[in-house]
């Protein structure tokens, strides 16, 4: 399957078991794959053939920043959830959603975790 990959999305929310996490809020950053077939748009290099990063990264800003989770998998779940709702031609996504700066007394670099959903 095709893929197209967002690496790196810096994003500003308030996640996190903590008070001062939701009160403060940190930096977290995404790592998106969603897979699907882009056997037209490579043949078309029309851009209403595909499924535009530019729009699967205000989805996920959207929904990441409206709401404060306590989990990271919550978190990355309605990630995942709303680029699938939302783009009908993608299969599969991979969210990882990483945490550098949680509040662990340890030297690390992020902490996170990585979900796969798919439609049925």
């Amino acid at each position: 399957m095709d893929k197209i990959i967002i690496k790196g999305l810096k994003l500003y929310a308030y996640h996190g078991v903590n008070a001062e996490e939701k009160r403060d809020g940190q930096l977290f950053i995404i790592d998106l794959t969603a897979h699907l077939p882009l056997e037209t748009p490579c043949r078309s290099d029309n851009v209403e053939d595909t499924v535009s990063y530019a729009k699967i990264i205000k989805t996920v800003r959207r929904v990441f920043t409206v709401e404060k989770y306590d989990l990271l998998e919550k978190a990355a779940r309605v990630i995942a959830d709303a680029v699938l709702q939302q783009y009908s031609e993608i299969r599969r996504v991979d969210v990882t959603l990483k945490k550098p700066q949680a509040p662990i007394n340890a030297d690390f670099q992020y902490v996170a975790v990585e979900i796969t959903r798919s439609r049925e």
